[in-house]
């Protein structure tokens, strides 16, 4: 069991008198002896970041799970569960989420979709808190920035592999002229799933419930050494060989993917997008994992 170490409330009271803005300093392992403290370090900070590889334990906390980040807001919950419009949903706290309430060290949290779930909060350093769910043996670790401070750029891009999956498919709306002929002309729709991709040979304008998968394999998203805004992208197709693509980010809605190989891009636009926790099919699906990117050790080949 946990051991809860308590200091008195003095050292974060006498913080919030003197400032001439909400911030409070956590100390290390400090836990405040009340839940207007502990509510006070929640609101400390207008976004904590949840280190989704820190987390320890064989349980599951679902709306943590799901979130890039949740925000503590005089009693409201707001969680960024979507890589499309982070930075801009609710100005940058994402869409509200459940409602909450602090008790002595804790957080007693009514989420929409997850239900009632009691939290033990502990300070890790002056800007992480852990929260841990007893009834799992489960741990989250969560960072605090203040808004004007938080790199939502830097999250986007670490997070690309779920930016493609909320998207019901993607359709190709721009080919170059510049380029060799390839097999890939001919595939208009791609969808990605946590697991594998499916693409279609499919005509424009085709609603996407309609689309007849005629291919499917597995992909994968790579870093690149030594270039942090450029991700690449393979497809290796069942019984076809693979492809591998420069991937790039033009809005919330459409990419683009250079083909090396042949000197073609292409450009494809979002179908279907799935706002987790406002669709049952997105809240019951999407799920962050502990994982990284691996690295490629690549040039980029499409001139900027």
């Amino acid at each position: 069991m946990k051991t809860l170490k308590l200091l008195t409330g003095y050292f974060l009271l006498a913080t919030l008198m003197v400032s001439c803005y909400t911030e409070v300093i956590i100390e290390d392992d400090f836990i405040e002896e009340s839940a207007f403290n502990t509510d006070q370090v929640l609101q400390s900070y207008d976004l904590w970041y949840i280190d989704i590889n820190a987390t320890r334990g064989n349980g599951e906390v679902p709306f943590l799970q799901r979130a890039f980040t949740v925000s503590f807001d005089r009693g409201v919950l707001y969680a960024n569960n979507n890589i499309v419009g982070i930075g801009k949903t609710g100005g940058g706290y994402g869409i509200d989420v459940g409602a909450y309430g602090t008790l002595r060290g804790t957080v007693d949290i009514d989420h929409d979709i997850d239900g009632s779930w009691f939290l033990e909060v502990f300070a890790v350093n002056n800007n992480t808190i852990e929260l841990y769910d007893a009834s799992s043996d489960t741990s989250y670790y969560l960072k605090g920035y203040q808004i004007i401070n938080f790199d939502y750029d830097t999250v986007f891009y670490d997070n690309i592999n779920y930016f493609i999956q909320e998207y019901d498919a993607w359709e190709k709306i721009y080919t170059s002229e510049a380029g060799a002929l390839n097999d890939f002309d001919n595939e208009n729709y791609i969808q990605f799933l946590p697991n594998f991709f499916r693409s279609s040979l499919d005509a424009p304008n085709t609603n996407v419930s309609n689309l007849q998968w005629d291919f499917e394999g597995d992909y994968q998203v790579y870093d690149v050494q030594g270039d942090n805004s450029l991700k690449t992208l393979t497809l290796d197709y069942d019984f076809m060989g693979d492809d591998y693509f420069e991937l790039y980010v033009i809005n919330d809605s459409t990419i683009e993917l250079y083909h090396p190989d042949s000197g073609t891009t292409y450009e494809f636009r979002g179908r279907g997008y799935q706002e987790y926790l406002k669709s049952a099919k997105g809240s019951e699906s999407k799920k962050r994992t502990k994982s990284s990117n691996p690295t490629m050790n690549v040039e980029r080949k499409k001139a900027k």
